[in-house]
């Protein structure tokens, strides 16, 4: 299935049948994309022409030229495929539009594609695995939150 956003919020543009696959074969095609790419940012993102976000263009029908941006893709494999639904991790720079790269995975695949959901584990320094669940911040002493809470001046070297 396809959508104007490349995700699940989208509209459906299309749907086809997904042909026989497996975990093996994703990966496959998955491979093509590592690397260096140039990738034209999606309409619905909020890069800005003119100074009107392109979400906002989009909502009204409007689509324009995009400039392909530079971007590096260092791994992109899938984990599991239950069909028509995959899971995979992505190790990729600022500004990549993992969407983007779903969408075109599904065009490679000839049965088009986009993002049912996005999880960030990683970002820079920062790791999801390092954080704390709101309710559990909340029950903590003081001593515990001076060990968990990252100085600003800290983050501000990243």
């Amino acid at each position: 299935m396809t959508t104007n956003s490349y995700d699940a919020d989208g509209e459906v543009l299309e749907t086809k049948t997904v042909p026989p696959l497996n975990v093996e074969q994703l990966n496959e095609a998955a491979a093509v994309f590592i690397g260096d790419l140039m990738q034209t940012p999606p309409m619905v993102s909020a890069i800005k022409k003119d100074g009107v976000p392109l979400y906002k263009l989009a909502r009204q029908g409007i689509e324009v030229a995009r400039e392909p941006r530079l971007i590096h893709i260092y791994n992109f494999r899938f984990a599991n495929y239950a069909p028509p639904l995959g899971q995979f991790r992505i190790a990729c720079t600022k500004g990549t539009y993992v969407r983007s790269l779903a969408h075109e995975l599904g065009q490679k695949l000839g049965c088009g594609a986009h993002l049912a959901t996005l999880r960030r584990v990683t970002s820079g320094k920062f790791n999801l695995a390092d954080a704390a669940k709101l309710d559990d911040v909340l029950k903590m002493t003081t001593v515990e939150l001076e060990r968990k809470v990252i100085p600003f001046l800290r983050l501000a070297a990243t």
